[in-house]
């Protein structure tokens, strides 16, 4: 059973080599990051309607700590963000086990969903770690743009660009199966 999560106190959106990304924040910590949309006002919109009493603010310093680091890795410098503090009272117990082994792949690597799934001892449930990482409320803290599929396959990725915006942070973190497939593919 999970305990209620922190009121969200606010939010700010902050400019990154892919665009413009959002962070909101509670008392327990962030509760969600969203990726750039087409200008810096839609991931506003998209925040404030997943968080709809957020209130615009200066971030505190550890979150401050957070939009620092995301900007860094975002622009290829070395940032570890395991640390960052993250309110998972909303997140269900599967997925939580999900982001939590997400967050052991270090920049410019990757693992495969049946590798997370594997790992969580639950080797048969590959699709459903696929599952978890699209509802994943904290990407880039929660690097689901580091699994891929088996055979050398991206994989999706449910952020606005889809697999080019997957592609284009891997290559950014240099991750080998960044080079696997075109920058830029005719759906997106």
């Amino acid at each position: 059973m999970t305990r209620e999560s922190s009121a969200v106190r606010g939010f700010v959106l902050f400019e990154t080599a892919i665009g413009t990304c959002g962070i909101a924040w509670g008392t327990d910590g962030i509760v969600g990051v969203q990726l750039p949309g087409r200008e810096g006002t839609e991931t506003r919109r998209r925040l404030l309607r997943r968080f709809p009493d957020a209130q615009e603010h200066t971030p505190p310093p550890r979150i401050q700590r957070a939009v620092d680091g995301i900007v860094a890795l975002l622009q290829g410098e070395a940032s570890d963000l395991t640390s960052v503090e993250l309110d998972m009272a909303r997140v269900p117990p599967f997925d939580r086990r999900v982001y939590e082994v997400a967050r052991t792949i270090p920049p410019g690597s990757t693992l495969t969903y049946g590798e997370i799934a594997t790992r969580l001892g639950e080797r048969r449930l590959a699709r459903e770690v696929g599952q978890a990482l699209g509802q994943n409320p904290f990407a880039i803290v929660v690097p689901c743009h580091r699994v891929v599929a088996a055979g050398g396959k991206v994989g999706g990725f449910s952020a606005r660009g889809g697999i080019r915006t997957k592609l284009r942070m891997l290559a950014i973190e240099g991750a080998p199966a960044a080079g696997l497939l075109p920058l830029f593919d005719e759906a997106g």
